[in-house]
């Protein structure tokens, strides 16, 4: 679903450049919940923006459904740290923005966007206003909006970042309890290990040093998961196992 291949990016500046990362390879596959974690300057949501298409690389490929992208905007489905709700609309007004944008007819997808509505915990909200929301209900709505774009990979930048624990907590139940359903490829955007552990089939860790290479994690642990499952012996190893990777990285 994605393939990048000896990508290289650098921040110009006055006093000359800044490598973000150089030569970085990483795929996702279809149907796949892949995690990205490392050190805050490491170039997570660079390397987000460059797959979007809202930057482009200094060097190498980027491919989405094995073609090359080189016009990437309007390819994924993109949701950032922040909800970014229309605070003037509805909750099924900010779920039917995408299909406005792309000019459908929003009328023939009523019936799917109530059925999703109600799947994502929304049923009886479908009036209600951003500002009439709990944290966690308005990342459900800008969830809904991303996979309202069609799109089958989705970037999700943290999107549970700024929730507190309990409501971060609730949301990762409602994630692992509507993830086969969705049919989606992900690439997820966390600082959380215990989230990314959870959620994830395979984990790569940015590097904190420009050149050096992304370590992969493969997540060992059966589905449908559940959030106990943090509680459990291999967990506990697996989370050992990457504070370790990282403070090598650091």
């Amino acid at each position: 679903m994605l393939s990048i291949e000896d990508l290289s990016y650098r921040f110009s500046v006055a006093e000359g450049s800044n490598p973000i990362f150089e030569h970085l390879s990483l795929q996702v596959q279809k149907g796949e919940f892949v995690s990205l974690i490392g050190a805050s300057g490491s170039g997570k949501s660079t390397l987000f923006r460059l797959i979007t298409g809202l930057l482009e690389p200094d060097q190498g490929e980027i491919r989405i459904g094995g073609n090359l992208a080189p016009n990437r905007l309007g390819k994924v489905g993109y949701m950032p740290q922040k909800d970014l709700l229309l605070p003037w609309r509805t909750v099924t007004d900010n779920v039917l923005l995408p299909l406005e944008l792309s000019k459908e007819n929003k009328s023939a997808k009523m019936a799917e966007v109530t059925e999703w509505l109600s799947r994502f915990g929304l049923a009886g909200f479908e009036k209600a206003f951003p500002h009439e929301l709990s944290g966690g209900m308005k990342q459900r709505v800008a969830f809904l909006r991303t996979i309202m774009t069609g799109k089958y990979l989705l970037l999700l930048d943290e999107p549970f970042g700024a929730l507190d624990a309990l409501t971060k907590r609730n949301m990762h139940s409602w994630l692992l309890g509507l993830w086969g359903e969705l049919q989606k490829t992900v690439l997820f955007i966390t600082h959380d290990l215990e989230e990314a552990i959870l959620l994830s089939d395979r984990i790569y860790l940015l590097p904190g040093v420009s050149g050096q290479k992304v370590q992969e994690v493969k997540v060992n642990l059966p589905r449908p998961r559940k959030p106990e499952l943090i509680y459990q012996s291999e967990f506990i190893e697996m989370r050992k196992e990457l504070e370790r990777l990282i403070r090598h990285e650091n």
